[in-house]
């Protein structure tokens, strides 16, 4: 018997409906922030990916060499293929310029629950800008794409790099010395965080002072910590700017500041955010982006460049932990012949309606009225079409609506238009 591959999944048609259903909601936030849709091949070649992210990605990653000797690989994100693509054909296009896109992405990671080798991610750019009003909007998008596909539950945090890297510098920690901490501070391990400062050679109370900083919510506290650094208070000046516009342009209040937000990547530069949804738990994060620089290591003429990426499966898992209620699927009318001479008919009768905008699904196994009624009630129809010989001789067919069992006799001539009720 054959299996899929592990770390790989098959949906049902209720899954696919869940799946298309969050597609949509988001599709549909996406555009009405004025993003414009595009796609990317699912490979790409090595080498893209490398320059990016380094030899120690190919480790990672499902790479290949393809039958003319190059060296290709299927892709473990979207947004070095969405660079590439605008190097190659959109450097020209009118700033800013708004992107968004879905994707199957592929990685060699150990499988478990959120985490699987062949995934779905969402994501955008925005390409031209780097005003706080811009990163406001960024965010906002964020957030109310996850309340739109019906999330309740979500928190956002938001930090800024050049203020860790300054903070860092009032310590005098050498760039080793950070790459070191970094990691520990991604994941939240305090007790690691001052143990590897001590070892440092940093003193145990400013070690502490530096926890509490990477810990606190309050701006004024952070101010006064790298107060020597105008650059660095600039940049908070922005986040405070960035902060107001959530909460007075964008109605968004549940957010905060976090300095600890690492994001683990060297090419992100500046403002920083993340989404999490606590109902999931450890592997909790759905959403991940801000400010960085990648044009230039691709070719192109550097521009500011902001985004996210929205990992889609965690999304829908979030939904299922808050019982959250997917539309069921359902099919507006089941026509039903009540005998195989009037197979003809039904068939002509659902290629009517199917015609007029109106989904239509028929008995093919001609099992009598009984159990096609029962069977069309288990797929949620609508509607039920009864194609008779005396309706027939009528020109006429009967209409049951499968909610409260009324049945009523219509004339065949008068279909419904595409939109109209049955």
């Amino acid at each position: 018997m054959f299996k899929k591959p592990r770390g790989t999944r098959d949906f049902t048609p209720e899954e696919m409906q869940k799946r298309k259903y969050v597609e949509e909601c988001m599709r549909s936030t996406f555009g009405s922030f004025g993003y414009k849709e595009i796609q990317t091949p699912m490979f790409e070649n090595l080498e893209l990916f490398t320059a990016k992210s380094g030899e120690g990605i190919i480790q990672e990653i499902y790479s290949f060499m393809d039958k003319g000797g190059r060296d290709l690989a299927l892709r473990p994100e979207l947004t070095a293929p969405v660079m590439r693509f605008y190097v190659d054909k959109l450097q020209m296009e009118p700033k800013p310029l708004k992107l968004f896109y879905f994707g199957n992405c592929f990685r060699y990671d150990r499988p478990q629950k959120g985490r699987y080798r062949e995934f779905r991610q969402a994501g955008c750019e925005i390409i031209g800008v780097d005003t706080p009003e811009a990163y406001a909007e960024l965010i906002a998008m964020a957030y109310t794409l996850l309340k739109n596909v019906g999330l309740k539950n979500i928190k956002l945090n938001i930090g800024n790099l050049n203020i860790l890297s300054s903070m860092f510098n009032v310590l005098n920690l050498p760039k080793d010395k950070q790459k070191c901490l970094v990691p520990l501070i991604d994941k939240s391990l305090s007790e690691d965080v001052l143990s590897a400062l001590q070892d440092f050679g940093i003193k145990p109370q400013e070690a502490t002072s530096f926890l509490e900083i990477l810990q606190t919510t309050d701006i004024k506290k952070i101010s006064g910590y790298i107060k020597s650094d105008q650059t660095a208070l600039d940049e908070l000046s922005k986040l405070e700017q960035i902060l107001n516009l959530l909460r007075d342009s964008f109605d968004i209040k549940n957010y905060e500041v976090k300095i600890s937000i690492v994001r683990g990547l060297d090419y992100y530069k500046g403002i920083v955010f993340e989404i999490d949804a606590p109902s999931l738990g450890a592997e909790k994060q759905l959403c991940g982006g801000g400010a960085y620089e990648l044009i230039s290591l691709f070719g192109g003429k550097e521009t500011p460049t902001a985004g996210f990426a929205i990992g889609f499966d965690r999304t829908i898992l979030a939904l299922e932990a808050e019982e959250y209620q997917f539309p069921a699927p359902k099919i507006d009318v089941y026509v039903i012949p009540v005998n195989e001479d009037m197979t003809g008919k039904a068939l002509e009768i659902a290629r009517t309606l199917r015609e007029r905008g109106i989904s239509v699904d028929v008995d093919l196994l001609k099992r009598g009225i009984g159990k096609s009624l029962k069977y069309a009630s288990s797929i949620n129809a609508e509607k039920a079409i009864i194609v008779g010989l005396n309706e027939l001789k009528e020109d006429s067919m009967t209409i049951r609506d499968m909610s409260s069992g009324e049945q009523k006799i219509v004339n065949i001539n008068d279909y419904p238009l595409a939109g109209q009720r049955i």
